[in-house]
């Protein structure tokens, strides 16, 4: 099977996918958007594991188990704050997602759904964080991992029509 980018307008906490992707903050607490969103629908299991996972520093990413999600694993991405482009943010969210690729190889996933890291209370700006994302993505299928499917699973259609147009579909 060939790998591919898929972009979708859905629940990422309803995904049959091996993992999806937490937009988390350093201390792995259940917050706000999609983070609060997947720490209700996985359950209380969820924030315990994360508990015990020592924090992430902004630009990495940790991995759990699913709980009560069709998802096995959620890897926690912690992507910068914005403020203004001139503190790394580029960087640091280019780096969060490479992370969450390296997670994803070490446990031999074949399926990750990723939100738009960043671009909610965070205040990333949507279309350079899509352009970090999509570009994340490519260079990681060049590379030859283990994922066949990276779905981006957008928030409403206006997101995703922006994903799309990115993307080049």
């Amino acid at each position: 099977m060939t790998a591919r980018i898929e972009i979708i307008d859905h629940d990422i906490t309803t995904l049959d996918v091996d993992a999806i992707v937490n937009a988390a903050n350093e201390q792995l607490l259940p917050g706000g958007g999609v983070c609060g969103a997947i720490h209700a629908a996985a359950g209380p299991g969820l924030a315990a594991e994360c508990q015990t996972l020592g924090g992430c520093p902004t630009g990495e990413a940790r991995i759990s188990g699913g709980h009560g999600l069709k998802a096995a694993h959620v890897i926690h991405a912690v992507g910068p704050v914005w403020q203004g482009g001139d503190a790394n943010e580029a960087a640091l969210l280019a780096q969060c997602y490479r992370h969450c690729y390296r997670l994803a190889d070490d446990a031999g996933l074949s399926s990750i759904a990723f939100p738009a890291i960043s671009t909610g209370i965070y205040g990333y700006p949507l279309g350079p964080a899509t352009e970090i994302a999509l570009a994340a993505a490519k260079a990681y299928l060049e590379g030859g991992g283990s994922l066949q499917r990276i779905i981006f699973c957008c928030f409403g259609s206006e997101v995703m029509d922006l994903y799309l147009a990115i993307h080049g579909q």
